[in-house]
């Protein structure tokens, strides 16, 4: 499927409603509404058989997820605007791929100017995310193995490498279980995509002043998850250049919640009297104490690794992918 702008002038019946949408010459029908905030599971109506489109991304079934977003303002069209042009520039089995999107206009009641709707389509993950999955297991007492934690673990640092290494390399800002598809599969371990580049930009930027600092500040508070979000990104420095590893830092609270079912910070957004942000920028760490979800000491390392206060020691992502390819030899099974 293409990636180009709509290039259709007409009106449509918001997508709530119910219906049929347009995404440029594809027609699709709204199903129902996902699981996901303004996201709706779509079926394509098929009106030319021989139409090509990308083989590795087509439904069995033609069933899609369709993200909508109103736009009121130039603003937040410039946003959209970015979320595809950023979504558009990776393409990786464990990223979640922009298969097509419309920017269009839609009817307004009298006392309102025209507005745009944008329509971004995407493969269909019907399990749901990391964090659907961790609360169902969480309620049967469940936890993945050793080695499901390190595939699944694994999957995600491929995904996020190939964001690292492009050029220039960007940072994906939001890693967290939620934005984690999981696909289970029969014998197999379960497919991991990254999904939601809407905040993700070039990673390195430098802060030379007091004002920059607060408004990089500002920007995280507002655009990336408390729980997820890197010590740097809580207390920025007037003189200090921010890069990738933020992700890094993400990236290893997300497995710890792969392994615990929560991100090693939550306790301290739960409790009245713990200062999440002096958790986090002391990277104090709280480990279950269940004997049920006790992992190996090398898991735990990991973690505390990636957890480094201070960025620059941080592990890059390629550090990463080389230590669990080991713990993944270690832990398994022999042929």
């Amino acid at each position: 499927m293409g990636c180009s702008f709509s290039g259709l002038n007409a009106l449509y019946d918001n997508a709530n409603s119910g219906g049929d949408v347009w995404i440029n010459e594809n027609r699709f029908r709204i199903l129902r509404q996902a699981s996901f905030p303004n996201v709706f599971l779509v079926k394509e109506l098929i009106s030319d058989p021989n139409k090509i489109k990308d083989p590795s991304h087509v439904s069995d079934d033609g069933t899609y997820a369709m993200k909508k977003v109103l736009i009121q303002n130039n603003e937040q069209l410039e946003l959209v605007k970015e979320e595809i042009r950023v979504s558009s520039l990776f393409s990786h089995p464990n990223l979640l791929p922009l298969l097509d999107h419309a920017i269009i206009s839609v009817k307004a009641s009298q006392d309102q100017s025209r507005k745009q709707e944008a329509y971004l389509l995407f493969p269909a993950h019907l399990d749901g995310t990391l964090l659907d999955s961790m609360k169902t297991m969480q309620a049967k007492q469940e936890f993945f193995s050793t080695l499901e934690v390190l595939q699944i673990f694994h999957q995600l640092c491929a995904g996020l490498k190939h964001m690292h290494n492009f050029d220039p390399p960007y940072a994906h800002n939001d890693v967290k279980s939620g934005n984690v598809l999981l696909t289970h599969r029969k014998g197999q371990a379960p497919l991991a995509k990254l999904m939601d580049f809407g905040n993700a930009h070039p990673a390195r930027r430098q802060i030379r002043s007091r004002s920059e600092a607060l408004q990089l500040q500002e920007w995280a508070s507002e655009h990336i998850s408390a729980p997820f979000r890197a010590p740097e990104l809580w207390d920025c420095a007037s003189q200090c250049d921010i890069d990738e590893r933020t992700d890094i830092w993400s990236l290893g609270c997300t497995l710890f919640a792969i392994m615990y079912g929560v991100s090693p910070f939550e306790y301290a957004l739960e409790e009245s009297d713990e200062s999440p942000q002096l958790a986090i920028v002391n990277a104090q760490i709280k480990w279950p104490t269940e004997p049920n979800a006790q992992y190996p000491n090398d898991l735990n390392q990991f973690v505390t690794w990636m957890l480094q206060p201070q960025a620059t020691v941080r592990p890059r992502i390629d550090d990463i992918v080389i230590h669990v390819d080991k713990l993944i030899s270690k832990y398994s099974p022999l042929k």
